[in-house]
């Protein structure tokens, strides 16, 4: 501190005049928006949602950085910092946002009725003991020799020294992408994943779901008198995918059981317990390891476990599934006396018998 700041604080001291003020009112610099009164006011008009899009709009589709919009307020003959821009968006109550997935668009009038059917229908499976399974495709993995195709999420390395993987993500022709499809066991807490490497098709579908019930389900369950199977609207075992009646009047028939099919309505397939009991927990397990080969897919899905006590079986399916396969209206017809519909939505639920038993 100079010696004349010293001898001008205690003359003010001395006159009773010590102010708690270093600045005198009215100095410094003033504010963008004192100096500019039309400042605020263009820049609400760029990041005004309801303006977005609009043809009259300066910036219209262009991503509203700060420094595009210091740059377009520039242009308008309001100079000013992009630094200040940001400042004055959280003075107007703006801030970053990412979309929210809320909007779920027009939704089926017996949405919440076949919602409530659904649980009725789990609840008696569940009070006679007979099994439950949610049942779905996963979403198709990428899978590719060293270096592989980069996975979302982060895992514990090494400091600097992330795992190194391909630039592009073009999918490998000699390998083909993996094809998860899950059998999810609402009592037991248990998954069952097949991993194909050709179509994700109805036959598929049955073809999982006859594996699960050979290999666990007729086990687990010796005493069942019939299966409960929840499905999505849509996909391979879609409720209006012809082949999955067809290969489920088949499997009918082989294991000797009534099938029940329930299928959520469309557009609610998040609801479906796979998605965030199973496939939630998988996707958890891999996160940032590059899936190299099929055998890598199966190994980290038949990891995965969760606090909550879930186990998964996974194992590979090296089966050709055609897609594109056609089912006659003979077809149809000939399983169409052991497809009993429900009373409510018999579209969406329905009851698959097996052939009567010849004496």
């Amino acid at each position: 501190m100079s010696a004349n700041t010293v001898r001008k604080g205690r003359t003010e001291l001395d006159q009773g005049a010590a102010s708690v003020r270093v600045r005198a009112p009215g100095g410094g610099r003033k504010r963008a928006a004192e100096k500019d009164p039309g400042l605020l006011a263009a820049l609400d008009d760029l990041v005004d949602p309801e303006t977005r899009g609009d043809p009259e709009s300066p910036l219209r589709w262009t991503t509203k950085s700060t420094r595009t919009l210091a740059d377009t307020l520039t242009a308008q003959g309001h100079p000013v910092s992009h630094v200040r821009v940001g400042e004055l968006l959280h003075a107007l109550g703006y801030s970053l946002q990412a979309n929210a997935k809320v909007v779920e668009g027009k939704q089926h009038p017996d949405r919440d009725a076949q919602f409530r059917h659904i649980n009725a229908t789990v609840r008696r499976f569940f009070k006679t003991g007979d099994p439950v399974v949610s049942v779905d495709t996963k979403k198709k993995e990428l899978v590719g020799a060293d270096p592989g195709y980069r996975n979302g999420g982060r895992e514990w390395q090494p400091a600097g020294q992330p795992v190194p993987v391909g630039v592009h993500d073009f999918p490998d022709p000699k390998v083909g992408k993996a094809v998860p499809y899950g059998i999810y066991d609402l009592a037991a807490n248990a998954g069952w994943v097949s991993v194909g490497s050709d179509g994700d098709t109805a036959a598929f579908a049955v073809a999982t779901l006859r594996r699960w019930w050979t290999q666990v389900g007729s086990t687990a369950y010796p005493n069942a008198r019939r299966l409960l199977v929840c499905a999505d609207a849509g996909g391979s075992n879609g409720y209006r995918v012809r082949l999955w009646k067809v290969e489920l009047a088949k499997l009918a028939a082989d294991i000797g059981l009534p099938i029940t099919v329930c299928h959520f309505p469309p557009g609610t397939s998040k609801w479906n317990k796979i998605e965030h009991r199973l496939f939630s927990a998988i996707t958890n397990n891999w996160r940032g390891r590059p899936l190299t080969s099929h055998e890598v897919v199966v190994e980290l899905i038949g990891a995965t476990t969760t606090r909550t006590g879930l186990t998964v079986h996974a194992e590979a399916d090296t089966n050709a599934y055609p897609t594109g396969v056609k089912v006659s209206d003979k077809q149809m017809a000939a399983i169409r006396p052991r497809l009993k519909p429900h009373t409510f939505h018999g579209g969406w639920n329905y009851t698959m018998r097996p052939p009567p038993t010849v004496h």
